[in-house]
């Protein structure tokens, strides 16, 4: 992948305003391609706060019969779906402009708006409280367990925050802060209302990707994996997460393609925790030798303020007559998955076509 203008102007207009407004940026930018594409949209139940109908909309840019695909996931966690959205408008207008060249026997998959609902509602969830991104479990087995997420359910309903705290620092101090965060964000399977809920049926996000799997025939073709998501880590900072096996092909073809910056959860090098059912697992399972899938996590601020953010999120959305509180909330949820800083945002697009410029030369390479 190349940049004819390597310092082209980064704008930041490109992060939407909502969920409609990118949807319609997005799909505004697609017809401005040249050369083949083929548009495939997944309808979503449900609509938005403004009626607005939920889609995850697709696009193929390249030959069909490419054998190396770079796949681009925006909002599989909703609400992450504005730097996503910007991302992958960001790109759309390189690839009209030809400032991006897609390299010969290789095209782009990209995947706008996982989880149309929480985008559009400002929540990292789905309708029914599910977490896409802890949703990929075999669910005619028994579900996995959280025994210290049981452990903490009371305190995360806890209304007074101090005395949450207070909770979530005494289990710290007992277990330590790999403990607690696992205990947090792992994922649980028994708490529908709770944070980090993995379902108990496949949600729809996990449903568009894995038919998008069996349309193009991904199994049989070389594929680099990119998953847009904000919230944790350095603020502004693209971190590479790479949750493949340490020991692994995956994890031998992301050292190549993106180098010394990749961090992997399992040797306790990144910013984020192992965890159970990532939307990773259904990709690692059709993959080659030859191919990975990544994170691109681009941190905000501190874990603690995430998860005391998501904790009052869930909490409000537990409770049915709270309609004003949620919209007011909704505004915090907001500063903190896509902060309204134009230096955050330029970090954000810079970093963003960096490693998309990596996925693209490894996976032809």
């Amino acid at each position: 992948m190349s940049y004819c203008l390597p310092l082209a102007a980064i704008d930041t207009a490109v992060f939407p305003g909502s969920y409609a407004a990118g949807r319609q940026r997005w799909l505004a930018q697609l017809n401005k391609l040249p050369g083949h594409t083929r548009y495939r949209p997944y309808q979503c139940a449900g609509t938005g706060p403004e009626g607005e109908e939920l889609v995850t909309d697709t696009v193929w840019i390249g030959p069909e019969d490419a054998s190396r695909v770079l796949v681009l996931l925006g909002g599989t966690h909703g609400i992450e779906g504005f730097a996503g959205s910007a991302i992958q408008i960001d790109l759309l207008g390189l690839l009209a402009e030809g400032l991006v060249v897609i390299p010969a026997d290789t095209a782009v998959l990209m995947v706008h708006a996982l989880t149309p609902w929480g985008y559009a509602w400002q929540r990292r969830c789905d309708a029914d409280g599910v977490d896409l991104n802890r949703n990929i479990v075999d669910f005619s087995s028994p579900l996995p367990e959280n025994k210290d997420y049981d452990l903490l359910k009371d305190a995360f309903y806890l209304a007074d925050a101090a005395q949450r705290k207070i909770a979530l620092a005494e289990f710290e101090q007992q277990h330590g802060r790999v403990a607690l965060e696992k205990a947090v964000s792992a994922g649980q399977y028994s708490d529908p209302s709770g944070p980090f809920y993995g379902g108990t049926a496949p949600a729809h996000g996990r449903r568009v990707c894995e038919d998008l799997m069996r349309k193009y025939e991904l199994q049989e073709r070389d594929l680099a994996v990119v998953d847009l998501h904000t919230g944790l880590g350095s603020y502004g900072y693209g971190e590479i997460i790479c949750d493949h096996q340490p020991d692994s092909a995956g994890t031998r073809a992301a050292q190549n393609w993106y180098g010394d910056s990749v961090a992997l959860p399992l040797l306790g090098t990144s910013s984020s925790v192992p965890k159970t059912g990532l939307l990773d697992y259904a990709w690692h399972a059709i993959m080659n030798e030859r191919s990975c899938y990544i994170t691109l996590e681009f941190g905000t601020f501190s874990t603690d303020q995430l998860f005391e953010i998501l904790l009052r999120d869930h909490q409000l959305w537990a409770q049915s007559d709270n309609q004003q509180a949620r919209l007011e909330h909704s505004k915090v949820m907001r500063r903190h998955f896509c902060p309204d800083d134009q230096a955050w945002r330029e970090m954000v697009l810079f970093r963003a076509r960096q490693v998309i410029a990596q996925a693209l030369r490894g996976v032809s390479s």
